[in-house]
């Protein structure tokens, strides 16, 4: 009795919290497009004051390179990391973009960038899980948890003076004779 309780709620807290993925990967899905916008006007400005003193973009980042100050190295590198991340998260959105709902905390999990995460994370509220990608999700949840743990019980058997497996069909079949 006491392992079905505990199996029921393991699986019925991990559907709970597997159900929030898709509202999780909704709020970074917006806070990405903020992100691309403000990194787009920051590269246009650069590449618009390059252009200003005759230069292009990769000759305005040579220059860094070679300032004599290092302010000024550490400021085109900070640049190609803006530039670097850009286009990662260009990528994503057109990952977001061309993937259904449902695979959208797939796209987040499988490179999530660190700054949308952590304030996605900061500023995150569950949500009830009223989308069909809120309850598959639950219900991937639920499932994996109920198999871990029943498996996890198990493979405990041993350790308790039980066999792993075959225990009830041999007490049913002794009860049986």
């Amino acid at each position: 009795m006491l392992y079905r309780s505990f199996w029921l709620a393991a699986a019925v807290a991990a559907g709970v919290t597997a159900s929030q993925a898709p509202e999780y990967a909704q709020q970074y899905r917006q806070r990405l497009g903020g992100a691309l916008e403000e990194l787009r006007a920051v590269i246009a400005d650069f590449d618009r004051d390059a252009q200003d003193n005759g230069l292009s973009r990769d000759e305005a980042l040579s220059s860094y390179d070679r300032a004599d100050e290092r302010f000024l190295n550490d400021r085109g590198n900070s640049m190609r990391d803006s530039l670097a991340r850009l286009e990662r998260l260009q990528t994503q959105s057109t990952a977001f973009a061309e993937q259904p709902p449902i695979a959208w905390p797939l796209i987040v999990a499988r490179n999530p960038d660190p700054r949308l995460s952590e304030g996605a994370a900061r500023d995150f509220r569950p949500a009830v899980p009223v989308t069909a990608d809120g309850f598959v999700y639950a219900a991937a949840g639920g499932l994996i948890v109920a198999f871990l743990v029943s498996l996890l019980h198990r493979l405990s058997r041993p350790l308790r003076g039980k066999p792993v497996f075959g225990s009830r069909r041999a007490a049913t079949a002794h009860r049986r004779r």
